[in-house]
């Protein structure tokens, strides 16, 4: 009877031990990401198994088709378990990994320790034989090796003579193989597969939704930019200087945009159906080229900003871009995008439509041409502008008032501040 009361005590501190290490472990789900995203893939743990986790500590990274995603651990501990490998799909509410609270956070001089005394090892011998040779005045046998050293030099005299012979003998047979075998030309002929990220997935299946999707249509001209080169060249330190921004064209053409789609109502509206849903407000994606792909970040409401609160928008969300912090809210929205393909010496191209947005602005590269001025033939530096419209939503006569006013403000940015 004693043995029997022992065994179940003993399965009931099993039990209570079992049970309270259930209560210190957490299951960790994937969070919600955005209310368009469902799933992701899981890019790159940041923790392995046995790794002790802070509260808030990056632990994982989830790609989705339009940003990477970091998670953060809503709780402190070990990770015990990670419910997906690297490069697997993971649902929003699936389970993510798992974390013992109760885990002991380990000493930070813990694991330094060892990799300070690998080092200490040695240095330690090579002291050793030069502090002995001191030591010992009297002993006689450290130097009677010492002579040993003369047949070296000796040794050292024969191999002279082979390294010219290998030069001459590596050198031209390799050169004359290729020479002798007619159709050969060195170098290597392998291919590599790579899966397409997720973010290139979509931008690859938007982009042909937007060409199966509008009448795209695009109309061109162009701008003499002899007038914003003066002005940046003017008035770019002292904008340095006061406002810690650098003073480039992009805001200008934002600036200038705005004013034409006010002007222009109709580039500013996208089709819904059977309706046209024309924004009282304008919101600007601006296009940006990201090692993984096409991202176009928005700056909002330009209709109430000036160029430099244009410019500096601009400059927080490139530094965000470098940071590789972009989130979805800053790629929410848009009503209209403009897209500098000049960066990379474009001098002309067709952008594609953002759906749904109706139209977009391509700026190119701006080159030296001769144009003619007041009768007289001169050189000013030009640049091609190019819009792509949706021709269900905006006629011939639209279109070409909107570059037509954007050319002006941009020829002369005096308008701007008359607002003419």
């Amino acid at each position: 009877m004693m043995s029997s009361k022992v065994i179940t005590s003993v399965r009931s501190v099993h039990v209570a031990a079992a049970a309270a290490s259930r209560l210190t472990e957490s299951i960790i789900k994937v969070p919600n990401m955005a209310e368009s995203i469902t799933e992701g893939t899981l890019t790159q743990w940041h923790k392995k198994v046995g790794d002790y986790v802070e509260r808030d500590e990056l632990i994982a990274t989830i790609e989705t088709d339009k940003v990477d995603i970091p998670v953060n651990s809503p709780e402190s501990g070990v990770v015990l378990e990670l419910f997906a490998d690297e490069g697997s799909t993971v649902t929003v509410g699936g389970n993510l990994f798992k974390v013992d609270n109760a885990g002991a956070k380990p000493a930070g001089g813990s694991s330094p320790a060892p990799e300070a005394a690998k080092p200490a090892a040695p240095p330690a011998p090579v002291p050793t034989p030069a502090a002995a040779a001191p030591t010992p005045a009297a002993a006689a046998p450290p130097p009677k090796p010492k002579p040993a050293p003369a047949p070296t030099p000796v040794v050292v005299s024969t191999p002279k003579p082979p390294p010219p012979p290998s030069r001459s003998a590596v050198s031209p047979p390799s050169q004359s193989e290729y020479e002798e075998i007619p159709g050969i030309i060195p170098g290597s002929r392998t291919e590599r597969r790579v899966k397409m990220n997720r973010m290139r997935m979509r931008i690859a299946e938007r982009l042909k939704e937007s060409q199966s999707t509008a009448a795209s249509l695009t109309t061109f001209n162009e701008v003499d930019m002899s007038n914003l080169i003066d002005l940046r060249k003017k008035y770019g330190e002292l904008v340095q200087e006061k406002y810690g921004i650098k003073f480039g064209y992009m805001s200008a053409f934002m600036k200038a945009a705005t004013y034409a789609l006010q002007q222009v109502p109709a580039v500013n509206a996208r089709t819904e159906n059977d309706q046209i849903v024309y924004h009282d407000y304008i919101d600007i994606s601006v296009a940006v080229a990201t090692p993984k792909g096409l991202v176009t970040p928005v700056v909002r409401n330009t209709e109430a900003m000036n160029m430099i609160q244009i410019e500096s928008a601009m400059a927080q969300l490139a530094k965000k871009a470098r940071d590789n912090a972009i989130t979805i809210e800053d790629m929410t929205g848009g009503t209209f995008t403009v897209s500098n393909g000049g960066v990379f010496g474009s001098l002309m191209g067709t952008p594609i439509i953002n759906q749904p947005q109706s139209a977009i602005l391509g700026m190119h590269a701006t080159k030296e041409r001769a144009v003619v001025v007041n009768g007289q033939v001169v050189a000013r530096p030009m640049m091609y502008i190019a819009l792509t419209y949706d021709h269900r939503l905006i006629d011939g006569r639209e279109a070409v008032t909107f570059l037509v006013k954007l050319k002006e403000v941009i020829e002369d940015p005096r308008r701007l501040l008359l607002e003419v």
